[in-house]
């Protein structure tokens, strides 16, 4: 025996939601166009501006200088690879993608997270809001993406910001809220202000966490960047995803190296970068 049941239409509501945006609100997508537009041509043209050698050496030195020297001779090293490989100009796409939504997600995150640490009725409505966010499949994202977008560079950018927002938020919030007590009460009977508190005690005792949020962000931007070349993101996923509809199984070994040399010199050089700031 069949039971009948009525079949919410959450599919259509989502759709007629996002025609409403399309519709009215129209200048704003154009305007974060060109936005990221812009930000991504600027890291991009400072990337290429110097020669591939140069850049190769000045990561070296800042891999070297914030981790021990075998990162800094793995990052010489795999760089010089890519290099060889004839990836660079991939590679630096990549890298100016990444760099771009990593900035916008902790221009809007960390601002957010600190909103969070400072309200509890913030913090409860945004903790269901991030478990949303980081479970949806990554390329459930692209999807409305690309109706705000278009096909191209921008719908991947957005796409990989809602993806690695969530640890910068939360890891800002808990770092801030794990400052202890002790510190908290002096500073307040020393009479500061809550600007003054944030700004000289809680963020400087925070700034670990705060950097292993960020870097967690970083890995998940590049993830993220990679698949978004099935909307038309340029970069090193563009080559791993035409070596996977042409079954060119070496081409997509080199460029998938490309991408855990990056993927490592990143997370090696931001997480120690934090590390050595929380020394200092």
């Amino acid at each position: 025996m069949t039971i009948l049941m009525y079949q919410i239409p959450l599919g259509a509501w989502v759709d007629r939601f996002v025609d409403f945006l399309t519709a009215n609100f129209a200048f704003i997508f154009d305007g974060a166009a060109i936005l990221i537009n812009w930000i991504v041509s600027g890291i991009a043209s400072i990337l290429a501006f110097a020669p591939a050698l140069l850049l190769i050496a000045i990561f070296t030195a800042l891999a070297w200088w914030t981790s021990r020297w075998p990162i800094g001779i793995f990052t010489g090293l795999g760089l010089l690879l890519i290099y060889n490989l004839g990836y660079w100009d991939g590679t630096i796409l990549t890298l100016s993608l990444v760099l771009t939504a990593v900035f916008i997600s902790i221009v809007i995150g960390v601002p957010i997270g600190i909103w969070s640490s400072q309200n509890n009725t913030v913090k409860n409505v945004l903790t269901p809001i991030l478990d949303f966010m980081q479970t949806m499949p990554a390329f459930v994202y692209l999807i409305p993406a690309i109706l705000f977008f278009g096909i191209g560079m921008v719908p991947g950018i957005i796409a990989s910001v809602v993806f690695a927002m969530p640890p910068t938020i939360r890891l800002t919030n808990l770092g801030i809220r794990q400052v202890p007590d002790e510190l908290v009460e002096a500073s307040n009977a020393f009479g500061s202000t809550r600007w003054q508190k944030l700004k000289k005690v809680q963020l400087p005792l925070a700034t670990p966490t705060i950097m292993a949020g960020i870097n967690q962000s970083i890995m998940l931007a590049l993830s993220m960047v990679v698949i978004a070349s099935l909307v038309g993101a340029p970069g090193l996923g563009t080559d791993v995803y035409r070596a996977v509809t042409q079954i060119q199984v070496g081409t997509g070994f080199e460029a998938g190296l490309s991408i855990v040399i990056l993927a490592i010199m990143l997370d090696r050089i931001s997480q120690n970068l934090g590390r050595r700031n929380s020394k200092e």
